[in-house]
């Protein structure tokens, strides 16, 4: 396993959205296709936004701290036919299958480290190594800063399954 930073979310260019995790030490960057709701809750935690009520991944964080067991880390343990499989390992020594989009968005939440396997960065990493695209994490870091929830909204209505949906 791996350390890596949660740089944010993107929409590409065909309208997906990633959230994009950087293995420095490698200098490659693991974009995971997330659907809009769960971009949103990783933007906003990561630009502190506060909500009037809990998010679910808010009300996980607050039932973790009310039952006293923290969020060691969490791993992205797999990658299958696309699919991106991650465990929350709790304090207590127990691990918990997740789906990576809803494990970043508590990780973030948390402040817990994310950590990934080595054969998924090399596999599905990609490769960053110049100034432009340094430069352009840096405008996605500032977009981030000052992101709010209707940039995140999906046209067109109802939320679609994203990749983590699909079942294994």
């Amino acid at each position: 396993m791996v350390p890596v930073d949660v740089v944010g979310v993107r929409q590409q260019q065909d309208q997906e959205i990633v959230v994009l995790l950087l293995d420095a030490a490698a200098e490659l960057a693991v974009p995971i296709v997330i659907g809009a709701r769960e971009a949103s809750a990783i933007a906003m935690a990561q630009a502190g936004v506060a909500t009037p009520r809990p998010m679910t991944h808010d009300l996980l964080r607050d039932l973790l701290e009310a039952v006293g067991v923290g969020l060691d880390r969490v791993e992205i343990v797999a990658l299958d036919g696309g699919v991106f499989f991650a465990e929350l390992v709790l304090s207590t020594g127990v691990r918990l299958d997740s789906r990576a989009s809803d494990a970043i968005a508590l990780a973030v939440r948390t402040g817990s480290p994310v950590l990934c396997s080595a054969e998924i960065v090399a596999a599905a990493g990609v490769e960053v190594v110049d100034n432009t695209q340094q430069r352009e994490m840096e405008r996605f870091r500032d977009f981030l800063d000052h992101a709010t929830v209707e940039d995140f909204t999906a046209p067109g209505g109802p939320h679609e399954p994203d990749v983590d949906d699909t079942p294994p």
